[in-house]
């Protein structure tokens, strides 16, 4: 793999950070963010608590004898499946396994499951060369849009 932290130019560069896929409940997302936040700011550039969330789709499992589920809900039968709604949480930190170590403990300890579906990947994420006077017309406060939002999900 090319190591993209040598890349440099005049639009920007490329910093090593650990991405983190959390599989969740979109009512749990807050959660999980306000417990990150606590051991790190989820910095980008210079905006904090940054990460996106995917629409909702849904997540399928066939609990085992055993499990939790087969535990906990009654008449479940152990093989049976399982669909319930889910979304994706993407989080990026610095590639710091001390800082990795404090991230993922806050997402396990408030996290719904007791095996949560989380990918963490060695990644790049792109730091542009900031200018937040610029005139280029398709930045947000140049365009005559504004900063978007999606409705209904507004703090």
């Amino acid at each position: 793999m090319t190591d993209l932290s040598k890349y440099n130019s005049t639009s920007g560069r490329f910093e090593a950070v650990y991405t983190i896929e959390v599989q969740t409940l979109a009512e749990d997302v807050d959660r999980i963010l306000d417990a990150v936040m606590k051991v790190h700011p989820l910095a980008y550039g210079n905006y904090e608590r940054n990460a996106s969330v995917t629409g909702v789709g849904y997540e399928t499992a066939q609990p085992k004898a055993g499990s939790t589920t087969t535990t906990h809900v009654d008449g479940f039968t152990a093989g049976s499946t399982e669909t319930y709604p889910v979304v994706e949480l993407k989080l990026s930190i610095e590639r710091d396994l001390d800082v990795l170590e404090k991230v993922m403990s806050a997402i396990l300890e408030v996290h719904h499951y007791e095996e949560p579906v989380i990918f963490v990947r060695e990644a790049f994420a792109s730091r542009a060369a900031y200018d937040p006077q610029s005139d280029n017309p398709h930045r947000w406060w140049n365009n005559g849009r504004g900063l978007l939002k999606i409705r209904g999900l507004e703090p």
